[in-house]
């Protein structure tokens, strides 16, 4: 798979707002949502502040491909669910969220850091066009 450049992390990752839509089961994109985006290294996240009842998170469960529009960057992109297994994420998600959207209304941020929101975490990998993408069976 390839990588995320630098230029794509520091804009996607600066960004305010992600737009994400996925791929139906035709190969088609739903409609894009807009949701927050945090960095942690060289990765991007995403979260469903409403859980499994998010339209657009289900979606990303049919295909695990989509595409994504923020910073000036549109990216295809597989979406990775995120294990707790990998040591010490979800703290360090919790912490870049807050760090990042502190300045809104607690409120806002609560439902991104919540438990809830640690089982409906997707990790943003970019993808090629020709670069086959995951199916699930």
């Amino acid at each position: 798979m390839s990588a995320w450049t630098s230029d794509e992390l520091d804009r996607i990752g600066s960004a305010d707002e992600l737009k994400i839509a996925s791929l139906r089961s035709d190969g088609t994109l739903r409609k894009p949502k807009i949701i927050w985006v945090v960095r942690v290294g060289d990765d991007l996240y995403v979260r469903s502040a409403y859980g499994l009842e998010a339209a657009w998170f289900r979606g990303t469960q049919v295909r695990h491909e989509g595409r994504i529009w923020a910073g000036g960057i549109e990216k295809d992109v597989i979406f990775e669910d995120v294990a707790e297994t990998e040591a010490g994420i979800h703290d360090r998600l919790d912490d870049a969220y807050r760090a990042k959207y502190g300045r809104y209304p607690e409120s806002y941020v609560m439902p991104v850091v919540s438990a809830l929101s640690r089982t409906v975490t997707l990790k943003l990998v970019p993808r090629s066009i020709t670069q086959p993408g995951r199916t699930k069976c």
